[in-house]
């Protein structure tokens, strides 16, 4: 029986395919040494060529200016610059977007790096099951066919790093140093760490406007996104209703939001309601006084005017969200509520609600970050306005108005940048939390 077994299993050996190895051979380490080296011993001599020149350009920038730039990202500078005595100073400024742009482009040749290792490792695979490496023409080829998404999508990518990417770091990077009011070029700017942001919550200057602010403009973002979507959807169900006539024309009218500008809408409004407009007019006609809706200390009233103006501007966009949505609903679980007895607020509670919730949480969250995020509808109607007890604001200023007076009109880039980070945690944090409790996230199949 032993020497049986012994036979099969000297007969099993040989059909064995035998087993690629896990270790890179010394072509792989040779690309892992220098990019394009591997390919080079490999025969591959056209993407070794290529792979060398990609390494010789980033070696070149980076002993031409590339350096510097990642030297004087540290620095900010050591030299200031004084035009009386003709002393041609360092740029702060200037060597922190520079010194950002290095650290792009170097993660840029540390991505083609890997690449190259990754290449070299597949071919030893290829080589290893008995294949021959690839040929130049061949991998032309694969990037015109199966890995044509790459040849696309290379400059949309290298266009996002240099014009999205780079600004938002240049943002965050602000954030942390003292870039503003009387430091700006070409005196030098210092990194300051977390100054800025202890600054916006303790100094009596920045900390009470802050706290005021951020508390008005959280009620401003729920309350304002929910008027828009229940009175959005309830339009919806409104032009539903078979008792409406004249469905194509109620549906068609919003459109015409958006056939006006934005803010030519919120100009118009600011006619109306000042104390020339038409509003004023008539109340001025009918024998009482002139009322400043946006004047100074119409705290409430501008507020109520300023939620009116946004839900004319927004509702439009979601009723017609709803209106497509609510017809591709199925009815047969509406009527059989009704026959069971289930009241009109019932039925929309439990069966409409969760079903348009389910298909625009994504958009009702976006809805939330824009009305948090919403620039224009004060800035049109009383921007310019400073009150006491805020510091560069008014009572109806959303953070993102009063960054835009700190920076913009009163070169408080630090703060300002600092003010951006806090609203993108904020709202990133509330998106994320109410998106994964959502059953959009959590019962993704439940509608299907």
């Amino acid at each position: 029986m032993k020497s049986a077994d012994k036979n099969m299993s000297t007969k099993k050996a040989p059909t064995e395919k035998a087993p690629i190895k896990k270790a890179p051979n010394k072509n792989v380490k040779a690309s892992m040494c220098l990019m394009g080296l591997g390919q080079l011993m490999y025969g591959q001599i056209g993407k070794g060529l290529l792979y060398l020149a990609v390494l010789a350009l980033g070696v070149a920038y980076f002993i031409r200016r590339g350096g510097a730039d990642l030297a004087g990202l540290f620095t900010l500078g050591t030299r200031e610059a004084d035009t009386w005595l003709g002393i041609q100073g360092d740029n702060s400024v200037v060597m922190l977007l520079m010194g950002i742009l290095a650290v792009i482009a170097l993660l840029l040749l540390a991505a083609v790096h890997v690449s190259n290792v990754r290449d070299a490792r597949e071919t030893q695979r290829r080589t290893e099951r008995g294949g021959r490496p690839a040929t130049f023409r061949e991998d032309v080829k694969q990037l015109l066919d199966r890995k044509f998404y790459k040849t696309v999508l290379f400059l949309p990518v290298l266009g996002v790093c240099v014009f999205n990417i780079l600004p938002i770091l240049f943002m965050i990077a602000i954030a942390f140093t003292n870039y503003g009011g009387n430091i700006v070029p070409p005196k030098l700017v210092d990194w300051v760490g977390l100054d800025n942001f202890v600054q916006i919550t303790t100094l009596s200057q920045f900390a009470p406007t802050f706290g005021r602010i951020l508390a008005w403009n959280l009620l401003w973002a729920v309350c304002s996104t929910a008027l828009n979507y229940f009175a959005g959807l309830g339009l919806a169900l409104l032009l539903n209703k078979d008792c409406v006539k004249g469905k194509v024309f109620w549906r068609a009218f919003p459109i015409l939001a958006y056939a006006v500008p934005g803010f030519i809408t919120l100009l118009g409004f600011k006619f109306m309601f000042s104390y020339g407009g038409p509003i004023n007019q008539l109340i001025t006609a009918a024998g009482y006084r002139a009322v400043g809706f946006l004047d100074i200390d119409a705290k409430w009233i501008a507020r109520l005017i300023g939620f009116g103006v946004n839900a004319w501007v927004s509702i439009p966009s979601i009723m017609l969200l709803a209106t497509g949505i609510l017809s591709n609903r199925d009815m047969t679980l509406t009527e059989a509520a009704r026959i069971d007895g289930a009241s009109p607020w019932q039925q929309f509670r439990r069966i409409t609600l969760p079903f348009v919730l389910f298909s625009t949480t994504p958009v009702l969250l976006g809805q939330f970050i824009g009305n948090f995020n919403n620039f224009g509808v004060f800035y049109f109607l009383r921007g310019g306005l400073y009150i006491d007890g805020y510091f560069l604001a008014s009572d109806t200023d959303l953070l993102i108005n009063w960054l835009y007076n700190l920076s913009i009109s009163n070169n408080y880039y630090n703060i300002g940048a600092a003010i951006s980070l806090v609203i993108f945690g904020i709202t990133s944090l509330i998106s994320l939390v109410i998106y994964t409790r959502s059953s959009s996230y959590r019962e993704e199949d439940t509608f299907r």
